[in-house]
């Protein structure tokens, strides 16, 4: 299981001792606000860090923890997943790949959701050698949208997904490397 790092974050697959720290990111009711609407309690904390430990295994991908490394605390959650058009959780390998992060509400507006969602891109793309990846969100979550942005996505509107309409996002690898190669320094 890849454990990828940025400048300022470890990202760790999900492992028992990262339960305390999810479950108080995910317990935290403005960080679930768009996505599931409702604080999470531990036992469900523990239940998906369980399927996620399976979907490592089954998949090659699943969710990673966002460890800061300057302080070794958990400050976040992303992840390369199956994206689904209905509410089931079973991996399917016929769904497109979906990014998706959360953080610590003391840690919005610094700039790691885009660190961390750019390095899991770049996983999707080089290591897995995806052809394309989604990432979706509520309307009203202009704050993931803009790292969606960002990242070069482009805006496909609103879709089902989940059983829910989401403002839906799409980058291609090859748009992904066209872009890497425009920020590269010239090397003549």
């Amino acid at each position: 299981m890849p454990q990828l790092t940025t400048a300022r974050l470890r990202l760790e697959p999900f492992t028992d001792a990262h339960v305390n720290g999810l479950n108080a990111l995910n317990a935290d009711p403005e960080v679930m606000r768009y996505i599931s609407g409702r604080p999470e309690r531990l036992e469900e904390t523990v239940g998906i860090v369980q399927r996620v430990k399976q979907r490592w295994i089954d998949c090659g991908y699943s969710w990673w923890s966002f460890i800061d490394q300057a302080s070794g605390k958990l400050v976040g959650a992303g992840c390369l997943q199956n994206l689904r058009r209905g509410a089931t959780p079973a991996p399917d390998p016929a769904c497109p790949l979906e990014i998706g992060w959360r953080l610590r509400r003391d840690c919005w507006g610094q700039g790691l959701a885009t660190e961390a969602a750019h390095r899991i891109t770049s996983f999707a793309f080089d290591d897995l050698r995806a052809a394309e990846i989604y990432a979706v969100c509520d309307p009203a979550n202009t704050a993931s949208a803009n790292v969606m942005k960002r990242l070069g996505m482009q805006c496909r509107g609103l879709q089902t997904w989940y059983s829910k309409n989401l403002a839906t996002y799409q980058i291609t690898s090859g748009e992904w490397h066209s872009r890497a190669e425009e920020a590269a320094p010239d090397r003549r």
